[in-house]
């Protein structure tokens, strides 16, 4: 596609990178502690960030001292499936190359934070070695592929996952600039033709392509809030084909309204066996027609609200030979809670643990991932990471059932029947130290400021109420907080902005009540809505469906009442 503007600089650092060289190598094999900006946007798409340790930036630059520079490096996990072997590889790696840690993401990948200079390239190599790529974990391709988190032993969930992986692997770039920089691949000779995208080209996509695969009677994925959204339809056990929902993407930036979150459209059904086809005629449609002028305009979302929803459909038609059938009808959406115990429908269990902002950690209290090590390397179980970043234990039989058990509850691990649901179901962003875009605090204040807001929650007999909490350092949305009954988003230090109204099922996003709400103030700022909803909500209504019913103007109203309240007490 022309572009009538400038292109933005990114588009031509991708152009002139020699698919995804450019100067890495050379940076990665010098004494410089960091890389440059034109090879820190080629690095993500190898699958890390670099970044450094803001809690000591500070105090470093006062001391006239060069910042720690670190790096995150994602692993790219196809529906979130592991092997026992495949994550106590990792597990390993975390403490032998990062800090200490795993995280799990909400996309079902994993995350090392801490990383060195000089251990990037043995952690890649290391990821590797355990069958698992960094490649397309991040930059401007189709990221990690999620798919429901369930192992029930049945044709839907395992043909999710098998799907999920196929369009994992069939949207990998091709360059072998990878195997080159990171696993001493042979570098191809100078002038050679061999090598090409034939998907994505020599500048890939204008931003990042987020695809789910979900079912309408599981939306753990929140299948909605991807770029490219596969919802399986099933006749019984026969997958009849998908419900393609393009356009979802929940980035945006304050104070720029031309940036908004966005849920992605029906807008065609595809059969199974052209599922591929069609999930490479929406990337292709994207790849010609994308904004590469403006990133913050660059998301597939921005692409169909500039053109139309009728424009995207006669152009994936188009790329894809035919016509695509009309979507076909599906039932309402659901979230299944797959914490805790469940039979895999194979004589097996499964155990789905939750693990606070998806961090594998050991501290004072609990140690997680000395236990987590422990039990895998005994009863060898499957792993799912979940996209709540929580973490699923699979194929137990039902006599190690108890021990499992034990052994985590030994190292003070919780379970899902130890939490209140308002804990099981918040998320958190890393945020501060190591994310550079936060603007304040997420997954260090997630548990004092979710105990808050339980506490409230408590006063009105609602502890057993299930809501979700989303909350992010910056509005970026990577918790997804936009789509959800209750958003937490970064405004500035110590602040944010308060979103409300959308739905536990992700089917609607929800709207800015409050622009800056001090840390400290959330769970109070909630209070009178947490009120009005025990007195008047209808029966099984959810607290983001009746914030929703109830309205803007009167929620802002109840909550200027508060504020009003507590300046009179104070006077």
């Amino acid at each position: 596609m022309s572009q009538s503007r400038k292109l933005s600089q990114v588009e031509g650092v991708k152009q002139a990178s020699a698919l995804l060289r450019g100067s890495i190598a050379e940076t990665l094999n010098s004494d410089l502690i960091k890389f440059t900006e034109d090879e820190y946007n080629l690095l993500k798409f190898h699958g890390t960030y670099q970044g450094y340790d803001r809690d000591s930036a500070t105090e470093l630059k006062q001391q006239k001292a060069e910042k720690k520079w670190e790096f995150m490096v994602r692993a790219r996990i196809p529906a979130g499936r592991l092997t026992a072997q495949q994550y106590l590889d990792l597990d390993a790696l975390a403490g032998r190359r990062a800090n200490n840690t795993l995280r799990i993401t909400t996309r079902q990948a994993i995350q090392f934070h801490g990383v060195i200079k000089s251990d990037l390239k043995g952690t890649i190599a290391d990821i590797n070695q355990a069958m698992i790529t960094t490649l397309g974990a991040c930059g401007d391709v189709v990221r990690n592929v999620t798919a429901s988190p369930a192992p029930v032993r049945n044709a839907i969930t395992e043909r999710l996952a098998a799907d999920a992986k196929r369009i994992s692997d069939r949207l990998l770039p091709h360059t072998r600039a990878y195997h080159e920089i990171w696993l001493d691949g042979e570098k191809l000779p100078d002038g050679s033709e061999e090598e090409s995208e034939p998907l994505y080209g020599a500048t890939y996509l204008p931003r990042k392509f987020k695809i789910g695969l979900g079912t309408p009677e599981d939306n753990s994925v929140d299948v909605l809030t991807n770029d490219l959204g596969l919802i399986a339809l099933f006749d019984g056990e026969t997958l009849t084909g998908y419900n393609i929902a393009v356009g979802g993407g929940l980035g945006m930036t304050h104070n720029k309204p031309k940036t908004y979150p966005r849920l992605a459209s029906v807008v065609a059904f595809v059969e199974p066996d052209d599922l591929l086809k069609a999930v490479e005629s929406v990337v292709a449609v994207q790849r010609d027609f994308g904004d590469r002028t403006d990133r913050r305009h660059a998301r597939l979302k921005y692409t169909i609200d500039d053109r139309g929803l009728d424009w995207f459909k006669a152009e994936l038609d188009r790329e894809f030979g035919r016509p695509l059938e009309a979507p076909r009808p599906m039932a309402p959406f659901k979230v299944v809670d797959h914490l805790g115990w469940h039979e895999q429908g194979d004589g097996k269990w499964y155990l789905g643990l939750p693990v606070p902002s998806g961090r594998v950690k050991d501290d004072d209290t609990v140690k997680l991932r000395t236990a987590l090590n422990g039990v895998i390397a005994k009863y060898r179980p499957a792993i799912v990471l979940m996209p709540t970043q929580d973490l699923i234990l699979a194929d137990i039989a039902p006599e190690d059932r108890e021990g499992i058990e034990a052994d985590l509850r030994a190292h003070g691990v919780k379970f899902a029947s130890d939490l209140l649901p308002v804990h099981r179901w918040s998320l958190a962003c890393p945020a501060l130290p190591t994310c550079g875009l936060a603007l304040t605090e997420a997954e260090r204040i997630r548990t004092p400021m979710v105990e808050q807001i339980a506490e409230v929650m408590a006063r009105y007999g609602l502890s057993q109420e299930r809501l979700s909490i989303r909350i992010t350092g910056c509005p970026n949305g990577c918790a997804r907080p936009y789509a959800g009954d209750i958003g937490l988003v970064g405004r500035m230090p110590g602040h944010f902005s308060l979103y409300v109204g959308g739905d536990f099922e992700c089917t609607r996003l929800n709207w800015k009540l409050l622009d800056r709400v001090p840390e400290d103030d959330v769970a109070d700022t909630l209070a009178p809505l947490f009120a009005e909803f025990a007195a008047n909500r209808d029966s099984g209504e959810g607290f983001g469906d009746f914030c929703h019913r109830m309205g803007l103007e009167r929620l802002t109203a109840l909550v200027s009442k508060e504020e009003v309240s507590k300046e009179v007490a104070e006077v």
